[in-house]
C-alpha cells in the first residue's frame, strides 16, 4: 500500500536536485522504519539487480556498534590491496553522498539522482509499493554499484539483519560486529533475539566472521543451523596487545582448515582494534591474500569522522547507547586531561538516554544538553532532568547542538575538552558549527580519527 503523499508525488515531476530529492524522500513515507524485505526485494527484482553478482565479491557487516569502524577498515585494507570497491554505509553525518563511496571517494550528486530516479521507476512499474527514505537510499547505491561492478563490495546493514533492505544481496562473508541493545522499539531487549536478528545476514556455507567475545549464545546457534562458516574473535582469529605493535594471527584464505596467518608490529588506527582484527579476517575469508605492508599502511592511514574524532579540545563521537558509550568514556578515561571534560549531550527520544548517561558519567566534569528536532527529537530539558536526578553537574540547556556549541566555545579552558555525542545529528551539526566562518582557527587542528591529545 502506498500513502497520500506517495500518490501525490508519484504524480508530480521528478526532481532535479539531490537536495529535492531527499526532501520528497522523506516526506513520502510516514514512518522512517518499516522492517521487512518483500517489498524492497520486489522492487530490487524489477530493477534486474539480481541478474547478476553485485561485485566480484560481497562483504555485509551488521552489528549493535562497531560496523562503520570495521566497514572503514575494510575500505582501507582492500585499497591498499589493489582492489576496487564500492561502500555503502548509513547514516551520514554532514552530506547524504557519505553513505555510498566508489572506489574510496563519495558518489556526485549525479549518481544518486540516477539511482532515485531507477528505484522510483522500478516502484511504479506495475502496482506502486511503498518505500522508505532508507529503502530507496539502499537501492539507489546497490544500482549505482551495480552499473559497474568492483572487486569489492562492503554492505552496512541499518538495523538489525534479517529484515533489513541491504539483506536482500546475499554476502560472500557476513560479519556480526557486536551485539547491545539498541532500537528496542523494533528489536525490543531480548539479548538473543537481537542476536538472531543481526546474525540474519549469515548464509548456509559460507565464512561468518564473529568479531566480538560477548555475543549472545544465539548468534552462534543461528550460524550452527545455517551451516555456516563460524569463525570467531579469540577461536579462530585473534589479536594480541592493546596499542602501536598489535599482532593478528588468522584463518588465510576462505578454507576453514587453511593455514595460519599471522601479521605483526601493526599500527594503532585509533578504532578499535577487535574491529580492526575482524576486518583482517574479513577480507582474507573473501579471497585476498594479505599483504604485511599493505595491512600497516591501510591502518596507519584510515580515517572515520565521527569516532573519536579530535578537533582541537573538540572529541566527537557519535555513539548513541550504553555500550558504545562505556567504550567511550573508557578511552576519555585513559587519556586524561589536566582541565575538564565537558560533555555536550543531545539524544534522540527512542534511545537509552539514562544508560548512555550512566556509562558517561565517570569521564565527565560538566554536561551542557541540546535538543534534536524532527519527530524522533529529545529536548535540551529531558536530559537535564535525567542527569539531574543522578545528582550529575548541568551547567547550561541549548535548544541545538550548535547554539550548545557556542556557549561553550566561549566559556572553554584552555586545559578543558569537550565531548561531543549522543547521535549522528549532534555530531554531524557539531561538525558543520566547526567549519563555519566563526570557528575557522578549528580547521587547522586534527580532524581525523585518530585519538590524539587535545
Amino acid at each position: 500500500m502506498t500513502s497520500g503523499a506517495e500518490r501525490a508525488m508519484s504524480e508530480s515531476p521528478l526532481p532535479t536536485t539531490l537536495d529535492a530529492w531527499l526532501a520528497r524522500l522523506e516526506a513520502a513515507h510516514p514512518v522512517g522504519i518499516d522492517l521487512g524485505l518483500a517489498r524492497v526485494a520486489e522492487v530490487a527484482r524489477r530493477m534486474a539487480l539480481f541478474a547478476r553478482p553485485l561485485a566480484g565479491r560481497v562483504i555485509t557487516v551488521a552489528g549493535t556498534n562497531g560496523k562503520g569502524s570495521t566497514v572503514a577498515m575494510l575500505e582501507a585494507l582492500a585499497h591498499a590491496h589493489g582492489l576496487t570497491t564500492a561502500t555503502y554505509t548509513s547514516p551520514h553525518l554532514v552530506r547524504y553522498n557519505e553513505r555510498l563511496h566508489l572506489d574510496g571517494e563519495e558518489a556526485d550528486d549525479a549518481t544518486l539522482i540516477d539511482g532515485f530516479r531507477a528505484v522510483e521507476h522500478a516502484r511504479q512499474a506495475g502496482e506502486t509499493i511503498s518505500l522508505t527514505y532508507f529503502e530507496v537510499g539502499t537501492l539507489a547505491a546497490l544500482w549505482a554499484i551495480s552499473r559497474r561492478p568492483r572487486d569489492l563490495a562492503i554492505l552496512e546493514v541499518g538495523l538489525g539483519g534479517r529484515l533489513d533492505a541491504v539483506n536482500i544481496i546475499d554476502p560472500d562473508v557476513a560479519v556480526v560486529t557486536t551485539v547491545a541493545q539498541d532500537h528496542a522499539a523494533f528489536l525490543g531487549t531480548d539479548l538473543a533475539q537481537i542476536g538472531r536478528e543481526k546474525a540474519g545476514i549469515l548464509r548456509p556455507g559460507r565464512p561468518a566472521v564473529l568479531g566480538s567475545r560477548a555475543l549472545p549464545a544465539s548468534v552462534r546457534e543461528v550460524a550452527d543451523s545455517l551451516g555456516a562458516r563460524v569463525h570467531a574473535l579469540g577461536e579462530a582469529f585473534t589479536r594480541e596487545g592493546a596499542a602501536e605493535g598489535w599482532c593478528w594471527r588468522g584463518v588465510a584464505g576462505s578454507d576453514p582448515s587453511g593455514d595460519d596467518a599471522a601479521i605483526s608490529d601493526l599500527p594503532d588506527p585509533g578504532l578499535p582494534l577487535d574491529n580492526a582484527a575482524t576486518a583482517l579476517q574479513a577480507l582474507s575469508l573473501s579471497g585476498v591474500t594479505l599483504d604485511t605492508d599493505a595491512c600497516r599502511r591501510a591502518l596507519a592511514r584510515v580515517r572515520l569522522p565521527g569516532r573519536m574524532q579530535w578537533r582541537g579540545q573538540w572529541c566527537l563521537d557519535v555513539g548513541h547507547n550504553p555500550h558504545a558509550a562505556a567504550y567511550l568514556a573508557g578511552r576519555l578515561q585513559d587519556r586524561p586531561c589536566r582541565g575538564r571534560t565537558l560533555a555536550l549531550l543531545a539524544m534522540q527520544g527512542d534511545k537509552d538516554a539514562d544508560g548512555v548517561i550512566a556509562a558517561l558519567a565517570p569521564a565527565v566534569d560538566g554536561w551542557v544538553t541540546a535538543g534534536l528536532e524532527g519527530e524522533r527529537g529529545r529536548g535540551a530539558d529531558d536530559l537535564a532532568r535525567r542527569l539531574d536526578e543522578r545528582g550529575e553537574h548541568v551547567l547550561q540547556r541549548a535548544a541545538s547542538p550548535a547554539a550548545a556549541a557556542d556557549w561553550l566555545a566561549a566559556r572553554l579552558g584552555a586545559e578543558d575538552r569537550v565531548l561531543v555525542c549522543g547521535s549522528f545529528l549532534t555530531v554531524g551539526a557539531v561538525l558543520q558549527w566547526l567549519a563555519g566562518p566563526v570557528q575557522s582557527g578549528q580547521t587547522d587542528t586534527d580532524d581525523s580519527s585518530r585519538e590524539v591529545a587535545p
